[in-house]
């Protein structure tokens, strides 16, 4: 008998079903990861307090835009670009004649939020984006010809995006490699940073970048076994912290462990060091009477901030310098628990 023709056409695939309300794998959260395509799942998100995976909820927009009084035909930039929430405020406001640089180091969110903000209707004239840490601030104005421009911003958080993506190994609260790099495509991954780092090296690490009380105990347990994943590192920390402290709670674990992510991450991405070059220079990319708002999360970065502040204010550099830091509201730290530890400062450049 002769073969029968077969059809070469692909068969048509379904979507998974939707696994359940609360799907608890981040690839399985296709509603709240297309939020154009099913805006009412995100709201309800949303309202409930938490924060929808992959997406960044801008933090303390009023007070920031208070704090930079954004005015048409200024020119502004964004240090930390993230998923554009602070930088569409700021350009909605710049408007007519003004534009806002952006800066981001991360080449996975960089595009999707420079798309993002074009589908927004901001064009070239008034929108354009760097790949590049903000350390580089003053090679970015070069690179459009600026000497100084009229705002400056830097969110220093890390961006929901990448903390909700298991792949980015920013968080143990998905599976994934140790990895904590912003730009996955440049330098070694917390796993390498571990494994090359003595037990000294480890427990400094740990002081100096999260107060971390039990540095001394915890490095040591990082030395014990290679890790290579989120959920090892996070393994190992609970079981080794409630058997070498019998008194130790639950949430004291849990503090310790995040504080061991927080610590490694900012080592990993050389985060002060970066931090400290732009405190160094943003001074002097503000014109006269240019001011400055800064976005810090925890206690390292603050101390670095408010510090430079200060000291640009003896030096004459600054005129003027916030007096005490600004917290979100109880309002914004409800809906968006991310806020919680979020610390707002700002100076304004001598005129």
């Amino acid at each position: 008998m002769p073969e029968r023709p077969t059809d070469e056409r692909p068969a048509h695939q379904r979507r998974p079903r939707y696994s359940g309300r609360n799907p608890r794998a981040f690839r399985d959260k296709y509603k709240e990861l297309n939020p154009e395509r099913y805006p009412e799942d995100v709201q309800k998100v949303l309202a409930s307090g938490k924060t929808p995976a992959g997406m960044h909820v801008p933090i303390m927009v009023a007070e920031v835009l208070e704090c930079l009084r954004p005015h048409a035909g200024e020119v502004a930039v964004d240090c930390t670009l993230g998923g554009g929430g602070h930088a569409r405020a700021i350009l909605e406001r710049v408007r007519p004649g003004g534009r806002v640089i952006g800066l981001d180091v991360d080449p996975i969110e960089l595009p999707l939020t420079e798309a993002r903000l074009r589908a927004a209707g901001f064009g070239l004239d008034e929108f354009v984006a760097f790949q590049a840490n903000f350390a580089s601030l003053p090679k970015a104005l070069a690179a459009e010809g600026l000497e100084r421009v009229d705002l400056i911003l830097a969110d220093l958080g890390v961006s929901s995006m990448q903390f909700d993506n298991p792949d980015r190994g920013f968080s143990y609260k998905g599976a994934g490699p140790l990895d904590m790099r912003m730009n996955p495509d440049r330098g070694e991954s917390a796993a390498q940073l571990v494994a090359r780092s003595s037990e000294t090296d480890l427990e400094r690490m740990l002081e100096e970048n999260a107060d971390e009380p039990h540095a001394h105990l915890i490095a040591a347990l990082m030395k014990q076994q290679p890790l290579d994943t989120t959920h090892a590192l996070e393994r190992v920390l609970r079981t080794g912290l409630t058997s070498a402290v019998p008194r130790i709670t639950k949430a004291d674990v849990k503090i310790s462990t995040r504080r061991t992510f927080q610590a490694l991450r900012i080592a990993t991405n050389d985060e002060f060091s970066a931090l400290d070059a732009l405190l160094r220079t943003v001074a002097h990319c503000l014109s006269p009477g240019g001011r400055v708002a800064m976005l810090t999360f925890h206690s390292g970065e603050d101390r670095r901030v408010k510090k430079a502040f200060q000291a640009g204010r003896r030096a004459g550099v600054y005129s003027e310098v916030a007096e005490e830091v600004i917290r979100s509201t109880k309002q914004e730290t409800f809906a968006n628990r991310r806020a919680s530890s979020a610390k707002l400062r700002w100076a304004v450049r001598a005129g």
